[in-house]
């Protein structure tokens, strides 16, 4: 397959193997991925995230399933986002953390943080052989605008609890990974995080943040409809889910 754009060469694409899906048990994923490159790369990763697609490294890719259709992309109205009781509870309990946007580069305090959350969340998927060389290239290759948020217990110089490897797009944040410390599961670092990028789209007056695939039926992915207004892309464009 491939699309043709304006002053720049094809963009060809590829199909994955089937292997087993991740997120449902009884299903097999294929997806469709094409190289970031050439001079228009900006332009190309802000239409491709706008059609669904998802970075990974040097690549896009979009579910491309034989028979299923249970990944749905999913982004939140930066300005429209009104946070619910809970949400507001867990902004003021983390009051005290610090957010700071920094440069994509891979730190062993980072990978420390990353290797404890796999093994707590997702100790029985391929992340969880990654070791710092993997985390690296994660973290920093990328030909687009990518950068990491740490998110420090009580300051600059606190305990790192979270980090979100985001890349900012003409139309918005997109997160493309996030861990946190799950050892005090009641701070709902995660939430906290996910509601920090919205507010800081917000702020650099970006009209959305994009949260990736929403699954239903996965209890891993069905947490992105909690932030609402939320949109997700249907095959007439992007609508209103709730």
């Amino acid at each position: 397959m491939f699309i043709r754009q304006a002053q720049a060469p094809l963009r060809f694409f590829r199909t994955t193997p089937a292997l087993r899906c991740p997120y449902l048990t009884d299903k097999f994923e294929t997806k469709l991925v094409t190289e970031l490159a050439g001079p228009d790369v900006l332009d190309l990763h802000d239409r491709l995230t706008d059609a669904g697609f998802r970075r990974s490294h040097h690549f896009v890719y979009k579910p491309l399933c034989d028979g299923c259709r249970a990944c749905v992309p999913v982004r939140v109205p930066a300005d429209e986002f009104v946070p619910s009781r809970s949400q507001r509870r867990i902004w003021r309990a983390n009051e005290a953390v610090h957010a700071a946007v920094v440069p994509a580069m891979a730190t062993s305090e980072q990978f420390a943080l990353f290797s404890r959350y796999v093994a707590a969340r997702h100790g029985d998927g391929d992340m969880a052989d990654m070791d710092f060389d993997d985390y690296r290239a994660m973290t920093e290759e990328s030909p687009v605008d990518t950068h990491l948020v740490e998110f420090r217990d009580g300051g600059p110089a606190g305990r790192l609890v979270g980090t979100c490897l985001i890349d900012a797009l003409g139309s918005g944040l997109s997160a493309v990974y996030s861990f946190f410390d799950t050892r005090q599961p009641r701070r709902a670092l995660g939430v906290y995080m996910v509601m920090w990028l919205i507010a800081e789209a917000a702020r650099r007056r970006l009209p959305y943040v994009y949260l990736g695939y929403w699954i239903s039926d996965s209890q891993k992915m069905a947490y992105k409809v909690r932030y609402r207004p939320i949109e997700a892309l249907a095959p007439t464009g992007w609508e209103r889910l709730a």
